[in-house]
């Protein structure tokens, strides 16, 4: 269940999309409903009834907030527990044995925040960005579909050498004039407690523009540093299964709060975006392999930290056991030699 991407805290979509009917959506190759109970808490169940395996998104919500599978009536509340099965005299500790497998949810920065794994023991609390907590703060919001595996989304999202080539004329246009040639661009990681937080230089000098934050497993913050105002991208890569992601972007900022300054901020970051895009679904293979598989050089150090992250962390691979054998390769030290991949 979740395979490479288990026992995770993400998000999977924004909250307001929930309303009074059930949701359906994909998380990693496993289908999950999500609906609302009766005090507007989120629920989310695998979207699978137990009884015949039909999509319980296919039902409807009941007043008292339980969920109705669409072919026979029974119905599940936002625990899983079956509180109804229609035509039949099954007493409730017989009901028990009927449950539909409940993953935790909860509903945090205007997301839905899903933990990849049934039940609630170890599930901790997500780490959410402070800023998608601030009320204060307007937001616009973006939600894309990808043709690729997420790896290779959140990798785009942590790499600065690409901002001068890829993003010449946006984001990158600034640190585009400031190349000259042999410029060299040195990347440095730093541990947090949510993940890693990534700094460039380039030719030595720090020009403080923005600052970007990994948030683990597939979350990404930009601080845009505007002297007395405060802009950040939170972009988060939604693996839906091994050949889609689903990306959903939330911009906060302290200024602009009217309409026409939100519709311009939308539009800014779907040109980012397609910039991005087309050059990500090229990549292949579509999921990131060991890193011996790839030529790597020194400024890819973000990337091959969080390419060590997910091979030993998530998936398990033979990438994992260099890493244990040999502690100066990548996959063991994200801060050691990044050009040294085994």
């Amino acid at each position: 269940m979740f395979e490479g991407f288990a026992r995770v805290w993400t998000p999977v979509e924004i909250a307001e999309r929930l309303g009074r009917k059930p949701l359906s959506v994909r998380v990693a190759g496993e289908d999950v409903v999500l609906f609302r109970s009766a005090g507007g808490r989120a629920g989310a169940l695998i979207d699978r009834c137990p009884h015949r395996g039909v999509a319980l998104s296919l039902g409807r919500v009941g007043p008292d907030g339980c969920i109705e599978c669409p072919f026979h009536g029974w119905r599940f509340d936002a625990e899983g527990a079956c509180r109804t099965i229609p035509l039949n005299e099954v007493p409730p500790e017989k009901r028990r044995l009927h449950a539909a497998t409940a993953l935790p949810v909860q509903e945090l920065g205007g997301l839905l925040w899903l933990f990849t794994e049934p039940g609630v023991e170890g599930a901790g609390e997500p780490y959410v960005p402070a800023a998608l907590l601030d009320a204060r703060l307007s937001r616009s919001v973006l939600a894309q579909e990808w043709r690729t595996h997420w790896t290779r989304a959140m990798e785009n999202m942590l790499d600065f050498p690409h901002l001068p080539f890829l993003h010449r004329a946006t984001i990158g246009r600034n640190m585009r004039r400031a190349l000259r040639p042999g410029s060299v661009m040195h990347v440095d990681t730093t541990g947090t407690p949510s993940g890693m937080r990534v700094h460039a230089r380039l030719d030595g000098e720090d020009r403080q523009e923005v600052s970007l934050d990994w948030v683990r497993p597939n979350g990404m913050v930009l601080q845009i540093n505007i002297p007395g105002r405060d802009l950040r991208m939170h972009m988060f890569c939604v693996p839906v299964d091994a050949a889609r992601t689903r990306m959903l972007l939330i911009t906060t900022r302290s200024f602009g709060r009217f309409n026409p300054l939100t519709r311009l901020s939308t539009l800014f970051n779907e040109r980012i975006l397609l910039e991005d895009r087309a050059v990500v679904e090229s990549s292949r293979p579509s999921e990131v392999p060991e890193p011996q598989e790839e030529a790597s050089v020194a400024s890819d150090r973000a990337t091959l930290a969080f390419r060590r992250y997910y091979l030993s962390e998530l998936k398990g691979s033979r990438a994992a056991a260099i890493c244990r054998r040999d502690p100066t390769h990548v996959g063991r030290d994200p801060v050691g030699d990044p050009t040294h991949v085994g």
